[in-house]
Order: structure tokens, then C-alpha cells, then sequence
């Protein structure tokens, strides 16, 4: 392939070029047969417009309606949020018969990864004893009990940064300047000291809800908390209650059984106002869910067919070449997936915003159609209802780097879900059952998705990101994908794949979709370790189901 393409219309029917590289005011850019005249400086991954405008006339990119004209618009010119605004569709159910051409999987066909097998069939990538409190009152009990057994058992990050900060007390006592003082500490993530060599983590799910807030928040915390109790890469659970909060420990307990009649983890459950100090709560939370750590160690990893991913697709710190490397990249990839027999969660539902009808139009089934129509204008009205709208989703990074509207901003984020038909729709916490691409219900708010995607069932999440975002997930590996080079070179330490190449002109996104397949394999066999995952980026916010975009 050419790398030097400067430009890129990513449909036919757009009339906005895409700038791959900065281009300068007064260049002429020549594309197919037609030379544009740069009325101002286009920093790469912004759009600029192929011929005049007039207020109110539709621009088109993906091929879909995306915004209007606000004032008059000179061919060349940059679209900005002066002259552009949000623009959509109207979408609605109508009888489809979409025909999907899967891609040519003979390459995957026989592959296996390593994971670990529940009795009810599912498979994880990764094997985790998971600490889960009732209500926020118990967060600095989990807080000890992570410090003491992260530390002895080899789970804790290295600890370089204590190292760091007792180099300039060393210096601070001994009268030195600190401002150049060398802090560089030589130290490998990898702790090589784990104790429980088949046990990858032990994770902790602290949060601010189980009390105080409504009924209602605490019965969704409730079924949010049992979906992660019966996630195929937990194998065992340490429940922490404090006694008298709205989110009773049988509510959970029956929430959990609701989940999954036939749940059978090992479980152990502590209520702080029935025991006799805090000593005793801690000490035997500790020693009962080391007992547990011993049996759960005894599980290993064994092969297991492709069909058993279950891949959630994620952006956040999204850019101008989010929709035209990475998302894509990522898309094929769920298209091998799904080509397999697994299954692909896309969620975010503002930043589908846009795209709604090519979605509807791919749902296999009606009432599926008509639920994730219903959700998508029930949450857009509620956010409308406090004065705000998926319209005003794009953050000021997004916008920045070139995403001016939402409609932009969601056609390329529905790219990470490929072409297949979507098989379900699932709302926050429903678990995803079908084979097949399922849209999850959950808001764009990083955190928020990917807690979200884990209790639908992800055991792996490929997250894209043009502008770089540390968010992980306790139980569920989060791989970072990059849409440039720049990134990759500038974040290297958080990312893991580079969809760069794709840019640059130097890949495909087919040979890119593959590749992060392969990588998907080696992270689920434990082949590979995300930096998510070595970095101990465990976020968990839950969802109270007001307006979150």
C-alpha cells in the first residue's frame, strides 16, 4: 500500500474529506480528479468540505446524514462547531432482510485458547477471587484486606513509586535540590512472586452505592453485583455487609441464585455488625478467603474452541481517526469472532446516536428491534429532560481532535461492532446468551461501559482510544487499542496494539483485524499479560440508570 494518501473519503456519497496529515492554508489537494484550495489549516484527523454550503444544507460522512450547515460554507473550508451542528436521521423498525458475507476464518478454524472451564460451560480468561461489599460503608475493610493480601500473595504493582518518593525524602533530609533530582527506578510490572500460580488476581469492587440512595439503585446494584459474582473468570467470591443497608445481603444472594439457579463458586459472607470488632471481621474475611485461594488454585488452564470468547468492544478518548483505524480494525475482528461461534457486546447506546437505523436494520429479530428502539429514545428523552441530549455527548478532547458532532462520533464508534447481524439486545446487566453480536445498554461514560460489558459477560474487552485512557476492569481483561502511531510512541506504557499502520498506509484493516484477534488469543490463554491488567487498572463505577453519556 501508498502511505502517502494526505486524504481520505471514507463513503462515496460524503461531501468532507478527512485530513490523514496537517495540511496548510492555501495547499491544493487533488482527489479523484477534483482539486480543493485550502481556505485555512486542516490539522490531520479533521474534515474539511468538498463544496459550498448553505445553512441547513446535510452533511453526509459514512455515507449518513451527520450534521447540518449553520452558516454559509466555502469548499476548503475546516468543519468546525460554528459551522456544523448535529444532524441525524429519524429511524424507526422496518422489515429488513439483510444478508451478511462473513469473512474467510480457515486461518482460525482449528485454533484453541487456554482458559478456564465452569461446570456450566463457559470458558474464562483469567481466574479471579473477587471481594465484593454491600454498600460503601465496607470500602476501607476492602481496602486493608487488598494491602495485606496483594503485598504477600505477589498481586501488588511494583512499588516504584514508594521507591520514588523515599529518594527525595533522602533528599529532602540531606538539604538537596529535588526539582532534577534523578527518580528513574528500573523496575519490571511483572511481580514473579506469586504465591498462587493459578490464580491471576484478586480483585476488589469497591463502590459508592448500597445505601442512601433509592431502592431502586440499590436493587440495580444488587443485580449488577451478582452478574459479576457469576462472571465465567471469577472463581470465587468474599461477600462483605455491613448489616443495616438498603442492599441486604439476601437480596444479593437471591439476585445471584436469579442469575444463575445452578451457581456453585466457592462463597464466603461476612456482616460486620454481627461480629465483635473489625479485628475479627477483617482477620476472618483473610483467612477463609485464603482457604478459598487454595482450592480455586488447583483449576488450570485448559484449550478451549474459539466459540467460547466473548469480546466486548469498547472507545473512550476517542479522536478523528477513531472510525477510520481502530473501530474498523476492531470491527473485523468482531466479525472473526462472531464467523466462530463467539459472541460481541457493543454498548455505549448515546454513542450510537446516528446509527441507529442501519442497527435496526441489521436485527435479526423484531422484538429485539423494537426493545433497543424503545431504550434508545427512553434514555435520549431522559437525558433531553435535564436539559442535555446525546447530541451533546463528544467531550471537548473529542472535538478537538476532530469529532465536531455526535452522529460522527457514533458512526464511527459502531464500527468496533463490525457488519454481522445482531443477534440481541440486552439491557444494563442482562447477560448475553446468543452467539453473535448483541447491543448492551449501558452509557458511553468509559467506566460506566466497561462495568457494564463485564456483567453482560465480556471476558475480554478490546478498548480503542485516539487520545489515550487508563480504564480497566477488575474481572475482565481491557486491551488497549491505539488509532495512530503518535499515541502509541507518546502511551506506550498503557498501550497494546497500534492501529497506526492502518493510517500511515502501511496495513489493512482486514490484516489489522486478524492481528488483534491473535492477540485476543494469546491475552485469553494468559499468554500475554494487557497493561491494563499488569497496571492494576481495575475500575468499576455502576450505573444508577439516570443521565450518564
Amino acid at each position: 500500500m501508498s502511505n502517502k494518501r494526505k486524504v481520505l473519503q471514507v463513503h462515496p456519497s460524503d461531501n468532507v474529506l478527512v485530513a490523514l496529515v496537517d495540511l496548510a492554508k492555501g495547499e491544493t489537494i487533488s482527489f479523484n480528479g477534483v482539486n480543493y484550495l485550502l481556505l485555512e489549516d486542516i490539522a490531520a484527523k479533521h474534515k474539511f468540505f468538498m463544496q459550498d454550503l448553505q445553512p441547513g444544507d446535510p452533511i453526509y460522512m459514512y455515507g449518513v446524514l451527520v450534521g447540518k450547515a449553520q452558516i454559509d460554507i466555502k469548499k476548503g473550508s475546516r468543519m468546525n462547531t460554528t459551522n456544523t451542528k448535529h444532524a441525524a436521521e429519524p429511524f424507526a423498525f422496518r422489515p429488513s432482510h439483510y444478508q451478511w458475507q462473513a469473512p474467510d476464518v480457515s486461518k482460525f478454524a482449528n485454533r484453541t485458547f487456554n482458559g478456564y472451564h465452569r461446570q456450566d460451560g463457559r470458558v474464562g480468561t483469567a481466574n479471579y477471587w473477587l471481594f465484593i461489599p454491600t454498600v460503601f460503608c465496607e470500602n476501607r475493610n476492602l481496602d486493608v484486606i487488598r494491602e495485606a493480601l496483594h503485598t504477600q500473595l505477589g498481586y501488588a504493582v511494583t512499588d516504584k513509586y514508594k521507591q520514588k518518593t523515599q529518594l527525595l525524602l533522602e533528599l529532602y533530609k540531606s538539604g538537596s535540590d529535588i526539582s532534577n533530582a534523578d527518580l528513574d527506578i528500573k523496575e519490571s510490572l511483572v511481580n514473579t512472586q506469586r504465591v498462587f500460580k493459578n490464580v491471576d488476581g484478586i480483585k476488589f469492587l469497591n463502590h459508592q452505592g448500597g445505601c442512601g440512595g433509592t431502592r431502586q439503585d440499590a436493587a440495580t446494584l444488587s443485580k449488577l453485583l451478582a452478574s459479576y459474582a457469576d462472571h465465567p473468570n471469577v472463581a470465587g467470591i468474599t461477600i462483605l455487609s455491613l448489616g443495616c443497608q438498603n442492599l441486604q445481603t439476601q437480596n444479593l444472594l437471591d439476585d445471584i441464585k436469579k442469575h444463575n439457579p445452578n451457581f456453585d463458586k466457592l462463597m464466603f459472607v461476612f456482616e460486620q455488625q454481627q461480629s465483635q470488632s473489625e479485628d475479627q471481621l477483617i482477620t476472618d474475611a483473610i483467612r477463609k478467603t485464603f482457604s478459598g485461594l487454595i482450592e480455586i488454585n488447583k483449576i488450570e488452564r485448559k484449550p478451549a474452541s474459539l466459540d467460547k470468547l466473548c469480546i466486548g468492544v469498547k472507545c473512550g478518548g476517542s479522536d478523528g481517526f477513531s472510525g477510520i483505524s481502530a473501530n474498523p480494525a476492531v470491527g473485523y475482528c468482531s466479525d472473526l469472532v462472531v464467523a466462530l461461534g463467539g459472541k460481541i457486546l457493543l454498548a455505549e447506546f448515546p454513542e450510537l446516536c446516528g446509527a441507529e437505523q442501519q442497527l435496526i436494520d441489521r436485527t435479526v429479530d423484531e422484538a429485539a428491534a423494537k426493545k433497543f428502539i424503545h431504550l434508545m429514545r427512553s434514555y435520549n428523552q431522559a437525558a433531553e429532560n435535564v436539559g442535555s441530549g446525546f447530541d451533546m455527548n463528544p467531550s471537548p478532547g473529542n472535538i478537538k481532535d476532530g469529532l465536531i458532532t455526535d452522529a460522527i462520533k457514533s458512526n464511527g464508534a459502531a464500527k468496533k461492532g463490525g457488519t454481522s447481524p445482531v443477534v440481541d439486545v440486552l439491557d444494563y446487566t442482562e447477560p448475553a446468551l446468543k452467539p453473535g453480536l448483541s447491543l448492551v445498554c449501558t452509557p458511553g461514560n468509559d467506566v460506566e461501559a466497561t462495568t457494564g460489558k463485564a456483567a453482560s459477560g465480556a471476558t475480554l474487552i478490546l478498548f480503542t482510544t485516539g487520545l489515550g485512557t487508563p480504564t480497566g476492569n477488575p474481572v475482565c481483561p481491557t486491551i488497549k487499542v491505539a488509532t495512530n502511531s503518535s499515541l502509541t510512541r507518546k502511551m506506550g506504557d498503557i498501550i497494546d496494539i497500534n492501529t497506526g499502520p492502518i493510517i500511515d498506509g502501511e496495513k489493512t484493516i482486514e490484516e489489522m483485524g486478524e492481528e488483534i484477534l491473535e492477540y485476543c488469543i494469546k491475552a485469553a490463554s494468559g499468554e500475554i499479560i494487557p497493561k491494563a491488567v499488569l497496571l492494576n487498572q481495575d475500575d468499576f463505577i455502576p450505573w444508577k440508570r439516570g443521565v450518564s453519556l
